[in-house]
């Protein structure tokens, strides 16, 4: 599994990428609005940071606006995917683009239908939002398994991002399923590393190695 970091946070990315778990990072327009720094400023770093992917979100409603500001957001760096919504106007966009090379990330799906179109019209990655889906009582995740099966029937080659992630729950049950992609909030990555246990039994470790050095001296006598 990949792990993309959902996030415009350039402390969150570094953090990500020193711990050396960091594959690429999703953003939007709400993302990128709780960030001080100008757009332009703030994404070219991130994209000089995360060694992988990096979608940025067109803002058109229509396939001409969107092929545009795609156009433009690619001509910013190599690791650009360019996120498209998942409308009509949106596939027409998607299926220009991928005839230009351009990566895409189909966003706001929420049925495997959905994903079933995105996949026929081009897109690179297809982003389903589980905890959006569980917020309203669906299930998420079996929404990602049905995309998952479906991409697999027909060969696609079309990847899923696990998307609108709450927390490790959303990204265990995403790893059974074998998804390829899980982004996720930085709080949801850092929840992954703990666990009580591991505190407990580091706690008894630096107890009892103070205990052996109080009784036999640190000079081994």
């Amino acid at each position: 599994m990949r792990i993309f970091l959902d996030t415009a946070n350039l402390e969150q990315i570094r953090r990500a990428k020193e711990w050396g778990v960091l594959d690429g990072v999703t953003t939007n327009p709400t993302i990128i609005s709780r960030e001080s720094m100008p757009y332009d400023e703030l994404v070219r770093e991130i994209l000089r940071i995360v060694p992988g992917p990096v979608s940025l979100e067109v803002l058109s409603e229509d396939a001409e606006g969107m092929v545009r500001e795609a156009r433009e957001l690619a001509s910013l760096g190599e690791n650009v995917v360019v996120k498209i919504p998942m409308t009509a106007e949106g596939m027409k966009a998607v299926r220009v683009l991928s005839e230009e090379g351009i990566r895409t990330n189909v966003t706001l799906v929420f049925s495997p239908l959905q994903a079933l179109i995105a996949a026929k019209a081009g897109a690179t990655y297809i982003s389903p939002f589980v905890g959006r889906l569980d917020d309203i009582g669906h299930d998420g995740m079996a929404v990602v398994r049905d995309i998952l099966q479906i991409i697999d029937n027909y060969g696609f080659e079309s990847e899923v991002i696990v998307a609108s992630v709450r927390h490790p729950r959303h990204v265990y049950e995403a790893a059974l399923l074998g998804a390829p992609i899980v982004t996720m909030p930085f709080h949801v990555l850092e929840k992954m590393f703990k666990h009580p246990k591991t505190d407990e039994g580091l706690i008894r470790f630096k107890r009892d190695w103070e205990q052996y050095l109080r009784t036999v001296g640190r000079d081994g006598r």
